[in-house]
């Protein structure tokens, strides 16, 4: 009897496993460690510290980036997830209209082109604007996001609203429902897990962007990922890696919470 393939039983897999894990993994968790290193050599470990924390902390202009990026990231997340939920319940809703396979092509071209032909693009378009109104405010960078971010938030809802029972809603319609309450009352408490899940997800690659930032903000408005990378190119610190740390920590609470909710919204 011819045995099943498993590429888990090829021999040399698990070891060919283990060194890409260790090539991807164990950059980050040094990165870690010489975070609470006491001096300022990046490779060299002089104690054990909280000083650059500290000293992160209390720089201005690591606050200020912080401040702008969070603020960014929430607004951001907030469109890009409205946005999702209105296109997922015209994909999912009713019959299929015509143009709605290149409607989700489009919606979803974030994922498929490299992410700086995108930044390219809308450092020339946002340009024009720049030129041509003369105002070079944050609102080009909430757009930017916000565009970037929709397919982050429309994959959760969609799963969420393509796994729902429609009884209930078809039933609140029969009782002459109409169709904003039956998705105030029907559709929306069934959806959040995946809304929030999107929301999460949307918020972390909006705070980690670094590319389309980098291409679209204008003097004065650095992201913490934009200012971490401008500090690289100047005197190196082990406050990068304390910052890096941070940000870390804030992205993987954001992943696991957006996989506990995913799990357990049955």
């Amino acid at each position: 009897m011819v045995k099943k393939f498993d590429v888990r039983h090829m021999p040399g897999m698990n070891i060919i496993a283990m060194l890409c894990f260790l090539v991807l993994y164990m950059p980050i968790v040094l990165l870690v460690i010489y975070s609470f290193n006491a001096g300022q050599a990046l490779s060299v470990w002089e104690g054990f510290s909280f000083r650059w924390y500290a000293s992160a902390w209390q720089n201005g202009g690591v606050q200020e980036a912080a401040t702008r990026s969070l603020a960014l990231a929430a607004i951001a997340a907030t469109i890009a997830t409205t946005s999702g939920v209105l296109f997922a319940l015209a994909t999912t809703r009713g019959r299929q209209w015509k143009g709605q396979g290149l409607a989700l092509t489009v919606v979803n071209q974030p994922l498929m082109v490299p992410e700086i032909v995108t930044a390219v693009g809308l450092l020339s378009f946002f340009s024009l604007l720049k030129v041509a109104t003369g105002y070079t405010g944050m609102i080009y960078l909430v757009v930017a996001h916000s565009a970037f971010c929709i397919p982050f938030a429309y994959m959760p809802v969609r799963a969420r609203l393509k796994g729902m029972d429609l009884s209930l809603e078809q039933a609140g319609a029969d009782l002459y429902a109409r169709p904003v309450e039956v998705f105030r009352y029907i559709t929306l408490p069934q959806l959040w897990p995946g809304l929030l899940s999107g929301w999460m997800l949307a918020f972390v690659i909006s705070l980690d962007n670094v590319v389309i930032t980098e291409f679209v903000k204008s003097a004065g408005q650095e992201t913490l990922p934009t200012y971490m990378l401008g500090q690289l190119r100047r005197k190196v610190t082990p406050e990068i890696n304390a910052i890096s740390t941070a940000l870390l920590l804030v992205s993987a609470l954001f992943v696991v919470a957006t996989h506990l909710i995913g799990r357990n919204r049955k």
